[in-house]
């Protein structure tokens, strides 16, 4: 495989390198992978429209590069966590309809405001966004977010009307749009869960309120990734769909491949040294393990300060199309895979050889899944806590010819469940 190589790279700088070298490590993102997903997303979510949510930095993927990619395929809006990642993408000139759901008292309304920047509001921000929106003499764009059940942010069922009631008050006075109203599923990758089925009940009780209180939404939305593709009766007016856009699967029981999406990163190095080493070798910190006979150790230089997990020895690493277990623990820069018994020469050959953390898993090699199963915890947190001392680089900028409507929407409904 090769990389493009880019001038000045610094820690955490995103650039298309040329083809004439190799990064020493890099994290490799195909952004007609996100294409592709999206486009599925579009046809299974027909008629809603798709929210492409590109927060913590699109998980890990590189905000502006997969907010264009997203949109590019027919995503209508993208969302944020933060008004910050928002502002930011207003400064790379992006301008399509873009939402930011989660505040403190320091977040900058005001900025917000003056953006174009939708806001969500659970209840204590609506009085600081008015004002914001007086600041700048130009009505705020609010979504109203009802707690259906998660227990985080959002109005409680019992203090919606009063919600509503400030915010209809607000609108009269020309102060804010309340653009629309929306809630988050909790267990909708347990498709088996009856409390979806609650969540949605509450969600719907709380539009009819809406309008009986004159609310006139754009779109109303509750579906994430796993509604999207198991709950056509979340679909509303939008979906939000996150990790879906990055190709890995919310299901435990299904594969990315199963669900027709493609994971757009891989994560891949060079072996910095092979040796030799005798029957016996502890290896890393601890010396947890120790080799069973003569064998060749590969150090790979990725750690937990690159967003390896550090718990999770045992995670796969590809090599010459052979996947190996790293072994002892993983350290800040580095961690070591055994590779059997070698010659000096062949150990000699492999020292640069490319290793593959995780990718899209199409030649048997590791998956963002896999680490995650190494680690005990999920592909999302794999794929976003990969650090900015991981350069990230782009592959298939320029989008390739779409598929057809018809192609796209059959493999789309294929996927879903």
């Amino acid at each position: 495989m090769t990389y493009e190589a880019a001038a000045d790279i610094g820690i955490g700088e995103r650039a298309s390198i040329a083809k004439s070298a190799v990064l020493e490590r890099s994290a490799v993102i195909d952004l007609e992978a996100v294409r592709h997903n999206v486009r599925q997303f579009v046809a299974i979510a027909s008629p809603a429209a798709v929210m492409a949510v590109v927060k913590a930095d699109a998980y890990g993927h590189g905000a502006v590069q997969v907010a264009r990619a997203a949109l590019d395929a027919g995503a209508a809006w993208l969302g944020v966590a933060h008004i910050s990642e928002a502002l930011a993408l207003r400064a790379a000139g992006i301008d399509a309809p873009l939402l930011a759901w989660l505040h403190t008292h320091e977040s900058n309304f005001q900025a917000a405001v003056a953006a174009g920047i939708d806001v969500g509001i659970s209840g204590w921000e609506l009085d600081a966004v008015v004002a914001a929106a007086r600041e700048q003499e130009r009505p705020a764009r609010v979504h109203l977010k009802v707690d259906t059940g998660l227990g985080r942010n959002g109005c409680t069922i019992a203090d919606w009307d009063q919600l509503l009631g400030q915010a209809m008050d607000y609108q009269d006075q020309g102060l804010l749009r309340v653009v629309g109203i929306f809630s988050h599923l909790a267990v909708a990758d347990e498709p088996h869960r009856p409390e979806t089925d609650e969540q949605l009940a509450v969600f719907r009780e709380a539009i009819a309120m809406a309008e009986d209180a004159g609310v006139d939404t754009e779109v109303r939305h509750i579906a994430n990734t796993p509604a999207t593709l198991s709950r056509p009766d979340s679909h509303f007016d939008l979906v939000r769909v996150g990790l879906g856009v990055y190709g890995l699967s919310p299901f435990e029981g299904a594969t990315s491949a199963e669900l027709g999406l493609h994971p757009a990163m891989t994560v891949r190095t060079l072996l910095s040294n092979c040796k030799k080493v005798p029957e016996g070798q502890g290896v890393s910190y601890g010396l947890n393990y120790r080799t069973s006979e003569e064998s060749t150790l590969g150090l790979v230089p990725l750690g937990y300060a690159d967003g390896v997990p550090r718990i999770g020895t045992g995670g796969p690493v590809r090599v010459n199309g052979v996947n190996y277990p790293v072994v002892g623990r993983i350290a800040m820069d580095q961690m070591v895979i055994d590779l059997g018994p070698l010659t000096p020469e062949a150990a000699a050959e492999l020292r640069g050889a490319e290793a593959v953390m995780f990718g899209d898993g199409s030649d048997h090699g590791p998956t963002a899944d896999d680490w995650a199963a190494a680690a005990g915890t999920n592909n999302y947190e794999i794929v976003t806590r990969i650090s900015q001392r991981v350069p990230r680089s782009y592959v298939n900028e320029v989008p390739a010819q779409p598929a057809s409507p018809a192609g796209v929407a059959a493999e789309a409904k294929a996927g879903a469940l």
